[in-house]
């Protein structure tokens, strides 16, 4: 059963230009064209739209989906996606820590009751970290 990109776009909860998109950018196969010139895509279209869809709700950049899309379909069900969410998860929680360090120094500050950044940063009382901070980053 062939599709068009209208039907597609739809059953996947893209938009059109999305799905040129990933179709430029390899994401998706090209698909058969009408006599007329229209795109005609089947069902496998739906399906890899909404992995790519889900693996982005799950964190990974489109370069990452890619890829994974890439070596799945070099090797068959052996796409590698168990380390790379292995390494995602690493990631988010690495981030997930950054933002509760920040979430914590802004309600440090807003029960501090800072209200000038010059002021508090002449403060010994200002919770705020005006010193740069070494993160993992810089010492990885």
């Amino acid at each position: 059963m062939s599709l068009r990109i209208n039907e597609v776009a739809q059953a996947a909860g893209v938009n059109r230009e999305t799905l040129r998109y990933y179709e430029r950018r390899g994401l998706l196969e090209q698909p058969d064209r009408s006599p007329g010139g229209h795109r005609l895509y089947d069902e496998r279209a739906v399906q890899t739209l909404r992995i790519i869809k889900a693996a982005q709700r799950l964190g990974f950049t489109l370069d990452e989906v890619a890829d994974l899309i890439e070596v799945g379909r070099r090797r068959g069900r052996d796409s590698g996606l168990q380390a790379r969410a292995r390494a995602k998860l690493v990631e988010v929680e690495e981030r997930m820590a950054d933002l509760a360090a920040i979430r914590d120094n802004l309600r440090a500050a807003l029960d501090a009751g800072c209200n000038d950044l010059h002021q508090c940063a002449t403060s010994d009382c200002c919770p705020l970290p005006f010193v740069e901070i070494t993160t993992r980053k810089a010492d990885a």
